[in-house]
């Protein structure tokens, strides 16, 4: 499939841009037959790049599969404040599952969907797809091995993270996707290397690339579209899937509720969080920055990275992630070069 970016410079808003397309070029967001599947009533933070990131992701799945669709859901913060006992926010068939065991739950839906299906139980709805969802701990850390079993056998679920970087929902401790030089309540800015150690933690769509599965990708809540059309994408294939999206937090993050966009245009146009599709192990597209900056206009809005911005400056520190934005940059093909 193919999707036709909005060139809001065309239209001189960002508001009316979706409405000037032809309707079956228009966001799933801009529809009002959208599904609301996560509604409103909801108790995330004000801000909060996960309540965002998981609204437009599992509406697009929806009309990807046609409404015909389950979610599992890990424990942490997506599901603590959508489904406070005895309320949910949620409008679509939805687990709770354990913080460690999503994916292995959503591939025993699958299986058991597979099975009813063959024994002619499908009912009349159809082909019903699966999601599991978690936030970094529960995929990074906790569930890891349970999601690399997933995509070691193939199972044909659509696993998404939505990362902010931290265990949010227990008090900001540091998980394995917590980057270099970070304060989190267990990596305090203090000693001879404050904030987090270099050279830890995995960046778990590399992983899942290197399972070889048919479909991975990233991306951010700063492209909204883009999100839509790597779900869509993502629900075209069978077989396992892994969709990881940055959404940054206010609260763990230390920035203001208002620059939870702007913090994750920021990741990406510094090459920080590189943005890219991969398929069967090969990376076949990447959303190139446009506008390069230096990782210090990403870091300095960031309360959880005052500490290298005191009176005497972490300079050091500072070109060691500069050399991890570069890096990225390189491996991904990243950079723009031109065009419309």
């Amino acid at each position: 499939m193919s999707m036709q970016p909005v060139k809001f410079y065309q239209t001189g808003t960002f508001t009316v841009g979706n409405r000037l397309l032809a309707p079956e070029d228009r966001s799933v967001q801009s529809n009002m037959e959208r599904t609301n599947s996560l509604n409103s009533g909801h108790r995330a933070c004000q801000g909060c790049g996960e309540a965002l990131g998981a609204r437009y992701a599992i509406d697009a799945a929806m009309k990807a599969t046609n409404r015909q669709l389950i979610a599992a859901n890990a424990t942490g913060c997506l599901e603590v404040f959508s489904t406070p006992y005895p309320e949910s926010s949620w409008q679509i068939p939805w687990i709770h599952s354990l913080f460690g065991n999503t994916a292995a739950v959503a591939t025993g839906i699958a299986a058991a969907i597979k099975v009813k299906k063959g024994k002619g139980q499908g009912g009349q709805h159809g082909d019903i797809r699966v999601v599991a969802q978690g936030g970094d701990g529960g995929t990074t850390d906790i569930g890891f091995g349970c999601l690399s079993g997933m995509f070691e056998r193939n199972d044909d679920v659509l696993y998404i993270c939505y990362d902010n970087e931290a265990y949010m929902n227990t008090g900001v401790q540091r998980s394995s996707a917590t980057p270099p030089a970070a304060r989190t309540a267990t990596t305090m800015p203090v000693g001879e290397h404050p904030g987090n150690n270099f050279g830890q933690g995995k960046f778990v769509p590399a992983i899942a690339m290197a399972h070889g599965i048919p479909y991975v990708a990233t991306a951010t809540v700063a492209d909204l579209r883009d999100l839509e059309h790597k779900v869509t994408k993502a629900m075209s294939f069978r077989g396992a899937r892994y969709l990881h999206i940055l959404v940054p937090c206010p609260l763990g993050w230390g920035t203001a509720s208002h620059d939870t966009i702007r913090m994750a245009r920021l990741a990406k146009e510094t090459g920080l969080f590189p943005v890219f599709e991969a398929e069967y192990g090969e990376v076949v597209s990447s959303l190139p920055i446009r506008h390069r900056l230096p990782v210090e206009e990403y870091l300095r809005p960031q309360k959880r990275f005052a500490h290298l911005f005191g009176k005497t400056p972490a300079v050091a520190t500072i070109a060691r992630i500069q050399s991890m934005a570069d890096k990225n940059i390189r491996k991904y093909g990243l950079r723009f070069t031109g065009g419309a």
